[in-house]
């Protein structure tokens, strides 16, 4: 089955644009995949070819236009994202897939929504809740579908979240070991750090935190 249609048929992504991206971390190659359902456009930033007979490095980055974009230091993820392509450089080989799922799935408004409670007193989970929204409403499976795409199957995966391991597992990416990614850490974002690890299971210690 030819390139196309399996995006087409598997996730409804039209045939990704593609294009060189010249970086401040080297040249890369930037592949966009339109989503019809939802009109998001995902995104694989590659360096090197993804063939080789090692794991690929690999992040799996949900976009958070105020870390990202904005370098706000209430969240780790603009330190986060800078890093895998620090890291990425490093080694000469990788993969960034960038999701358009802006807060955890929730969407940038309600996010927004969700600081203001937070600014009230309510932690990053409790104030989803409060919401009446998930905690982390994200879905891997088109991340699945791009790295397969792109011709990535075994990954060393740059997380602290267990479940993000374990989703994309189920999902047919084996994830032959998990790479730390602590970074940011800041008295601004101390607290919702602290509630990725207590609360949600992430991978961070309280040496990590200090």
């Amino acid at each position: 089955m030819g390139f196309e249609n399996k995006i087409n048929i598997k996730e409804n992504l039209d045939v990704p644009a593609d294009a060189r991206l010249p970086t401040k971390y080297g040249e890369f190659r930037i592949r966009v995949f339109h989503e019809e359902d939802t009109g998001l456009d995902h995104v694989a930033l590659t360096l090197g070819e993804m063939d080789g007979p090692d794991p690929v490095l690999i992040r799996v980055h949900s976009e958070c236009i105020t870390g990202d974009a904005f370098s706000s230091i209430r969240c780790d993820c603009g330190s986060q994202l800078d890093d895998t392509l620090k890291k990425i450089q490093q080694k000469g080989w990788g993969c960034l897939v960038y999701l358009r799922q802006e807060g955890r799935g929730i969407g940038l408004h309600a996010k927004i929504q969700a600081y203001n409670l937070q600014d009230k007193g309510a932690d990053t989970l409790d104030a989803n809740l409060m919401l009446g929204l998930p905690a982390d409403a994200r879905d891997y499976s088109i991340a699945s579908i791009i790295l397969e795409n792109i011709g990535v199957k075994k990954v060393s995966l740059l997380t602290n979240n267990p479940d993000k391991v374990e989703k994309l597992e189920s999902l047919g990416i084996e994830v032959v070991e998990r790479v730390p990614l602590i970074v940011g850490v800041r008295t601004e974002n101390r607290d919702y750090l602290k509630t990725k690890s207590d609360k949600m299971g992430h991978h961070i210690s309280s040496s990590d935190l200090e």
